[in-house]
């Protein structure tokens, strides 16, 4: 069934996109990521423009972050306080990051920044995961104990000032990480159309060391905030929502973050990872072999008779 999408001025089937919108809500249940990283890239491939594929993600990222979260509060595996700090360094970002998405579509480098956005990105993040999650894996095999960090301990962190205390994730660090992390989180948003989870789900596990138990929940409630503040901004500076596209992702999205919350709780830690490693490196290899492939339609600018 076609439908035709007013914003991005396009016809696409709408079974395929309730179909992505299910598939990605079923990601960001089971691995506590918006899904961003790898809907936007969807989206972009089945011929949506890449600035209405940022902006309209990030409405599609709030609602299935919100289903998340429900499913994770009622486990208790929210960190409120953790939360309010990540989301107060991510509003920053988020704002700045609309700010600059404008900026760089004005001049007409939107498109290309984006996807080179991902490819280093995802490349970076997806090869340190896919690098620990093997280590863990290998180490279980074999009955031996990864060397790592007891939660609430973090070496230089301990130095610097603004400490907190995060009763449930049992930590006594500084603000500042934390308000960081949100910042960096916020302006990924806002230009790349992402919940920013593929960056903070690590983050939180291997910086802040934060127990895995909550770190999908947190993750998850600070991603709905940051994101429904840059769908908001991306629609009335950028009018780059497209309103009948979100709603048809929604639909699915909703659904199937449901059943990947309760899929993730029967999976190990490190499998997890690895897991979301993998999806990570084949979304990053996808962009880049679409950044130096040679294009089916071919188009040239000569200077015509007359001119």
């Amino acid at each position: 069934m076609q439908i035709y999408l007013p914003i991005a001025e396009i016809s696409i089937n709408a079974f395929v996109l309730l179909g992505l919108g299910g598939a990605v809500g079923f990601l960001s249940g089971l691995f506590g990521v918006g899904g961003g990283f790898l809907m936007t890239p969807l989206l972009i491939f089945t011929g949506i423009p890449p600035a209405v594929a940022v902006g309209t993600e990030a409405v599609q990222i709030v609602a299935t972050s919100m289903s998340g979260v429900m499913a994770h509060w009622r486990r208790n595996a929210v960190d409120l306080k953790m939360a309010g700090v990540l989301l107060a360094g991510g509003a920053a970002g988020s704002a700045a990051g609309v700010l600059v998405f404008r900026a760089l579509r004005s001049e007409g480098q939107i498109d290309l920044f984006i996807s080179l956005a991902y490819v280093l990105f995802l490349g970076v993040i997806g090869a340190l995961m896919m690098t620990e999650s093997v280590r863990a894996i290998r180490a279980a095999r074999a009955g031996r104990t990864v060397a790592a960090k007891r939660p609430g301990t973090h070496g230089w962190i301990h130095g610097l000032p603004l400490k907190m205390r995060f009763r449930r994730s049992r930590l006594y660090i500084s603000a500042i990480p934390p308000l960081l992390i949100g910042a960096v989180v916020g302006v990924l948003a806002a230009i790349m159309g992402v919940g920013g989870g593929f960056i903070m789900v690590p983050a939180m596990i291997y910086l802040l060391r934060m127990p895995t138990n909550v770190v999908v929940g947190t993750s998850l409630f600070q991603i709905l905030f940051v994101t429904a503040l840059a769908a908001i901004m991306h629609a009335t500076l950028n009018q780059t929502v497209d309103v009948v596209l979100a709603m048809l992702l929604l639909a699915g999205g909703v659904i199937g973050a449901q059943f990947g919350v309760r899929v993730g709780h029967r999976l190990r830690g490190e499998q997890l990872r690895a897991l979301l490693a993998l999806l990570v490196l084949a979304v990053c290899a996808r962009l880049a072999w679409g950044l130096v492939a040679t294009p089916d339609d071919l188009f040239s600018v000569t200077i015509g008779a007359g001119a």
